[in-house]
């Protein structure tokens, strides 16, 4: 039987805090768009941010929360003092690895940068600027992989709340350093750069004092030797590529912009950051909850319950993120608009980057479901899998943003992004498929088919409240725009529910009886 109740409540608690974080993350963007826009500067901070952002995914989201869940819930299972051990050790030998990576990344920025944006090298002062931002930067990997561990301790104990709202202090770091550190510093971006060493710091400190309630403070033990590390390291490498593979692609399409016109990277930066907002919400946060309850039925030798709960993730993901897409398809726009066309942000951009988020949101569901379908390769312990089907991933994206990158300008590298999820998804599925047996697909087609009919009528319908209040344009004034967002939204959200409750969905009955049983127990 899957946990529908607790896995909707905790998803609650993840998405509602990371909405939150999101919200920040939105006015850290907005600042950053006002102050510095889409011109040289931004290039340079967007592509040095990505260096130490990708290797969060490899050592927080991927290497560690994914690796160490599966194994400390084991430990869990066994005796609780042992799992501390775990802790113990985990945390020592991260933190002595992480600061050798810092130094290395220190000391070969230029090459790392040309790694990335080797178009950069065209314009040496474009170059220069980005390497020292890159070294700046780079110990942020130490303290946010930290907090990465830290949130695999607390999220295997079934505590979500702290790691979910962890990245707002990392926002708010971010908007102190464009609002107010960069007032001081030569040139402004630098204290752009502070700020994100500033908020990772705070970021992995907001954890301590709720791992010392569950009395799983990290001490200090050396034991790289130890059964757990041993369990965790051959998993580490892989875990990482197959959590990363949306990074890595980012990455991919970052590199060829960089060959593009000058604002391209900026361009696709703000869409995927807009994009992102429904993906941290409902994808990643779903897919969060969902790892510790796959790894308990994998420790439990539930293999049934295991696939069930996996084809369950999968209905809600799409039940979550289907409409989403369809959100931003209509508004892109408008919504790229009211959030960043102002200060050094022009008109210009705006139509540039709604292009790009269109494109981009295309993706949305799969990079969601890919979330969820990995983690579910990894509660039962296997890692190679996801990394051959990340492989073919990558492969696909390159082919296919080589072939659209001249055509399609920016465009075409979003849309090469989203067909490498697309991918992505189907060849996890398959494998899935036959390494583990049938999760029900077959089955999840009339619900799919559903949401597909739900999320069509609402995009529709948004439509037409558009046009009717001719609320978009540029033209109209931003509290205008505004409130014909806040109104699509609201009328969209209320579509889709209503057409789905007629329908008869089960998703969107499920998801009433949830949100009536927290409403009566407030």
């Amino acid at each position: 039987m899957v946990e529908k109740g607790k896995i909707l409540r905790r998803t609650g608690t993840v998405g509602g805090l990371t909405l939150v974080s999101r919200i920040f993350g939105l006015v850290r963007d907005i600042a950053i768009a006002y102050i510095f826009g889409a011109n040289r500067a931004a290039d340079a901070f967007f592509v040095a941010f990505r260096i130490p952002n990708l290797l969060r995914r490899f050592f927080a989201e991927g290497a560690l929360t994914i690796s160490f869940v599966p194994v400390f819930t084991d430990y869990l299972k066994k005796h609780r003092e042992e799992a501390r051990e775990v802790v113990n050790v985990s945390f020592t030998l991260l933190g002595l690895i992480l600061l050798g990576v810092v130094a290395l990344g220190i000391v070969g920025a230029p090459w790392i940068v040309k790694a990335i944006a080797y178009g950069y090298t065209e314009d040496p002062a474009k170059y220069e600027l980005t390497v020292m931002l890159t070294r700046i930067m780079f110990p942020y990997i130490f303290f946010i992989s930290l907090a990465g561990l830290a949130m695999g301790v607390l999220n295997s104990l079934k505590h979500f709340a702290a790691p979910a709202a962890a990245p707002i202090l990392l926002n708010c770091g971010i908007i102190a350093g464009a609002i107010y550190f960069s007032r001081y510093t030569n040139p402004p971006v630098v204290g752009l750069a502070l700020g994100v060493l500033i908020g990772g710091l705070f970021q992995f400190a907001v954890h301590l004092p709720v791992m010392a309630k569950y009395k799983m403070w990290p001490r200090f033990n050396f034991k790289p030797k130890h059964p757990a590390v041993k369990k965790i390291i051959p998993m580490m490498g892989a875990s990482a590529y197959g959590a990363a593979v949306y990074q890595i692609n980012v990455m991919v399409i970052t590199f060829l912009a960089s060959f593009l016109t000058e604002g391209s990277v900026s361009w696709l930066w703000y869409a995927d950051r807009v994009m992102e907002f429904p993906l941290g919400i409902f994808g990643i946060s779903l897919a969060t909850v969902l790892l510790p309850s796959m790894a308990d039925h994998a420790a439990a030798g539930e293999t049934d319950k295991m696939r069930a709960t996996l084809n369950y993730g999968l209905r809600m993901s799409s039940f979550f993120t289907l409409p989403a897409m369809g959100g931003l398809i209509v508004l892109a726009e408008p919504i790229i608009r009211v959030l960043f066309q102002r200060g050094s942000f022009t008109a210009e951009s705006t139509q540039a980057a709604s292009q790009a988020l269109i494109y981009f949101s295309l993706g949305l569901p799969f990079i969601a479901a890919v979330r969820v379908t990995t983690n579910a390769f990894f509660s039962i312990k296997d890692s190679r899998t996801p990394v051959q089907m990340a492989n073919l991933s990558v492969l696909v994206n390159i082919v296919a943003a080589a072939l659209l990158m001249f055509p399609m300008k920016h465009n075409g590298l979003a849309l090469a992004l989203s067909i490498a999820a697309l991918c992505n998804f189907l060849f996890q599925v398959l494998a899935y498929h036959k390494r583990v047996g049938p999760i029900g697909i077959t089955q999840m087609l009339p619900s799919l088919a559903k949401m597909v009919i739900a999320t069509c009528t609402m995009m529709l319908l948004v439509y037409f409240v558009a046009q009717w209040g001719s609320f978009f344009g540029a033209s109209n004034s931003f509290s205008r725009e505004v409130l014909g967002i806040i109104l699509c939204v609201v009328v969209g959200v209320i579509a889709y529910a209503l057409i789905l409750l007629l329908l008869r969905s089960a998703e969107a009955r499920e998801m009433s009886g949830a949100v009536k049983r927290r409403l009566i127990k407030s």
